[in-house]
């Protein structure tokens, strides 16, 4: 079950932006696994992307793309179209080229997403014969349908929305993200998709989205495994009767950038929240650093450990798991004796060594709970980061395990 992610909350039409699903049957018949996005005329695109060497067909489109002033997003699930060589390449240009048709305008303006399998080639001869369904359903309001079409292993769709008030005026964000397993994005099997009616100039979206993902989606991890997929898009549609935003220092940038980045944050969240076999939301907080690299190898260790994950899916305070993993994150000239470890607000370990204090079943109420934070103070430096985990269970092996059965 999903750990605290409850149902979807209300999501904000965001005018000049619609959405339409169908249905192709790509893994299973009468699935909703075809979504396209339309951006009105005039829209801004920014995109970030995984840094998986291996990257699909799709994302390869996309970067390439990002210039030519996009309007349509397609997005399939089932099927990753990675690892799929020219021929997954070709298929998914066909793709695009269909629906470039079907509402008039360039190829090169339909950026292409898929999430699934990986190694299997895009079933365009499905995906195509179902567009003109799709452009059908398209609809501001269908921010919700459009969440579950883009789920693969999710249990829950997720979405997050926000209204502010800029010079006046009403501003929207609203976003939908998917992903549960192969999940450590690194831009960036995750995607997110958030769409504003503000108005704000390429470059500023650009480099928001940039700021916001490295806040939130690159922050999280489940397993470590960063997919060949990952993708988040930000889409600003200038429909708000607001002046336009051209640069850090504009009226409303920064109302609206931290109204950004907090939907972000949530979208990135529910995706631990409902990691694979997650039973908990785990938050790993690193403070004292001598820097921004050295707090991260920390709380990834911290994160990655399969021996502190599975102590976490059993409830055991086993803090000597957490000593090691920092020991070997690999931070240079480490003085152990200044290092305290919190559960919660529970101190395990003080100056490298069991807190005179601590009792086990301090810590073993912690680690009953479905969420705990891991805190780690290294006594360095000013810096501090924070990620986001979940524990390691039986039901994360069975569904990997099953994933092509």
């Amino acid at each position: 079950m999903p750990v605290g992610l409850g149902p979807l909350p209300v999501l904000h039409p965001v005018p000049g932006f619609r959405l339409g699903i169908a249905s192709a049957g790509i893994k299973r018949v009468g699935r909703k696994d075809v979504v396209v996005m339309e951006a009105a005329e005039g829209s801004t695109i920014a995109g970030v992307f995984t840094q998986n060497a291996f990257c699909a067909a799709p994302v390869t489109l996309c970067r390439q793309r990002m210039g030519s002033t996009p309007r349509y997003l397609l997005v399939n699930t089932g099927n990753a179209n990675a690892g799929t060589g020219k021929p997954g390449m070709v298929a998914a240009e066909r793709t695009c080229e269909a629906l470039a048709e079907l509402v008039g305008v360039k190829s090169e303006q339909i950026l292409p997403f898929s999430t699934g399998v990986i190694g299997e080639l895009l079933p365009a001869d499905k995906i195509i014969p179902v567009l003109p369904a799709a452009l059908e359903n398209l609809s501001e309001d269908n921010w919700a349908v459009a969440a579950e079409g883009i789920m693969t292993t999710d249990t829950q769709p997720k979405g997050c929305s926000r209204q502010i008030q800029i010079a006046g005026q009403t501003v929207t964000i609203t976003g939908t993200s998917k992903g549960a397993g192969m999940i450590r994005p690194n831009m960036a099997t995750m995607l997110g998709y958030v769409a504003t009616d503000a108005p704000v100039a390429q470059p500023v979206l650009q480099a928001l989205l940039r700021e916001a993902a490295d806040l939130s989606f690159n922050r999280i991890t489940i397993d470590g495994d960063t997919s060949t997929n990952d993708s988040c898009m930000l889409v600003a549609t200038g429909q708000a009767a607001i002046a336009p935003i051209d640069s850090t220092e504009a009226a409303g940038y920064a109302e609206l950038a931290a109204a950004i980045k907090e939907v972000l944050l949530v979208l990135a969240q529910a995706i631990v929240r409902d990691g694979e076999g997650a039973t908990k939301f785990v938050t790993v907080q690193v403070n004292g650093g001598g820097n921004r690299n050295e707090c991260l190898d920390v709380a990834y260790a911290v994160a990655h450990s399969p021996l502190i994950k599975t102590a976490l899916f059993a409830s055991d305070p086993n803090w000597g798991r957490i000593l090691a993993a920092v020991g070997y994150a690999g931070v240079p000239n480490l003085d152990v004796e200044k290092i305290d470890v919190y559960l919660d607000d529970v101190c395990i370990t003080r100056q490298g060594g069991r807190a005179p204090e601590y009792v086990e079943e301090q810590g073993a109420r912690v680690m009953a709970q479905e969420e705990i934070t891991i805190r780690i103070e290294l006594g360095r430096g000013a810096c501090s980061e924070t990620l986001w985990t979940t524990d390691l269970s039986h039901e994360y092996v069975r569904i990997n395990a099953e994933y092509r059965t």
